[in-house]
């Protein structure tokens, strides 16, 4: 790959950067509209804060594609008389990777820069540390007790604080989960020119806390086709016995999901991506990912049974600081979600 990236590296890294917690994702969704703006026939917001931006078709047809926009992150549940916060997690974290990391703390004020904690090793026997979890975590304000307890409140949101940077031919950060599948869905709804059938281009909330923001919008919008935008699974690290535990690998394409532990994608719908990618000379391969959900399911059966597809970024270090995508990955992602659109005429028949 070349110094630059086949795409908008400086939109990936704002989206990438942007705080966004499950239910809390005002500062996305702002960046989202600003990039519909233009290129979408129709933008609306709903209820739970799903942004849809549709572009009309003239068949009676309609497809739904999705990507979430929050981030795993937290909720303040206490502040200590010594203005330490106590988290409450919203999304799947590890506690191992938390130890003496930076944060945001959104106040209502203002945004405050935090530390969590970590118990010098000096101070440990061999089994504390393996036996802590986020309700053991605490963040450091650095301020003293009566300022923290004025400036922040029960409620307010944390978020990793951590900038978004080139590593070669990857593309590190955190909350690639899923804003590098959000900036896929972006820039290819900039490629869709007088589409045979009406997409609605879906932003969804709280997909972190059991894909709720794409099952409400399964209901109110009853498309014809769903098509959901997530990463997957890269173990090809060290320490990963790729045999067994294969999912995907970086630098070998998007990957065409054929389930995980939440849907079995729609063979028709997979295989007919899988034809357009080899028609159009596009890298890709498949995913089969054991565990974990995506906005997928919150598609299929929600209104009824539709037949949905998935489209995944191989990302390796998932739910963490230092979540990385190779290149070329996210731009065939881009190129075979614009390539399926641009095919789909309404007349496919994805029935079993």
């Amino acid at each position: 790959m070349t110094n630059e990236f086949a795409f908008d590296y400086d939109l990936l890294r704002e989206l990438t950067e942007t705080s966004g917690a499950p239910g809390y994702e005002d500062r996305v969704r702002a960046v989202v509209r600003r990039e519909f703006d233009g290129i979408v026939d129709e933008v609306r917001t709903d209820a739970m804060g799903n942004v849809v931006g549709t572009v009309h078709g003239d068949a009676d047809y309609e497809v739904a594609v999705a990507a979430h926009m929050d981030e795993i992150g937290f909720m303040v549940r206490h502040v200590d008389e010594d203005g330490f916060l106590a988290l409450d997690a919203l999304g799947g974290w590890d506690p191992r990777v938390l130890k003496a990391q930076r944060v945001t703390v959104h106040a209502e004020a203002d945004d405050l820069t935090g530390v969590i904690g970590s118990v010098p090793p000096h101070l440990l026997d061999d089994d504390d540390e393996d036996e802590r979890g986020v309700e053991d975590v605490h963040v450091d304000l650095g301020l003293p007790a009566e300022e923290a307890n004025e400036r922040v409140a029960v409620g307010d949101l944390v978020t990793m604080e951590q900038t978004t940077t080139r590593v070669g031919e990857h593309v590190t950060g955190k909350a690639l989960d899923d804003r590098v599948c959000l900036f896929a869905m972006l820039e290819a709804a900039k490629r869709v020119d007088d589409p045979d059938v009406t997409v609605h281009f879906c932003a969804t909330v709280q997909e972190e806390l059991g894909i709720r923001g794409a099952s409400a919008l399964g209901v109110d919008l009853d498309p014809d086709l769903a098509v959901a935008l997530d990463v997957t699974v890269a173990q090809d690290v060290p320490a990963v016995e790729k045999e067994a535990d294969y999912v995907t690998e970086l630098g070998e394409g998007a990957a065409v999901k054929l389930k995980d532990g939440s849907v079995v994608t729609t063979p028709k719908v997979h295989r007919r991506m899988r034809s357009v990618a080899e028609r159009r000379e596009i890298p890709h391969q498949t995913e089969i990912l054991p565990s974990g959900g995506t906005d997928t399911a919150g598609f299929q059966n929600t209104h009824g049974a539709k037949p949905v597809g998935a489209i995944s970024v191989p990302t390796r270090y998932l739910h963490t600081v230092t979540e990385s995508v190779h290149g070329d990955d996210v731009a065939t992602a881009i190129d075979l979600l614009a390539a399926f659109l641009d095919t789909e005429t309404g007349e496919h028949d994805y029935r079993l």
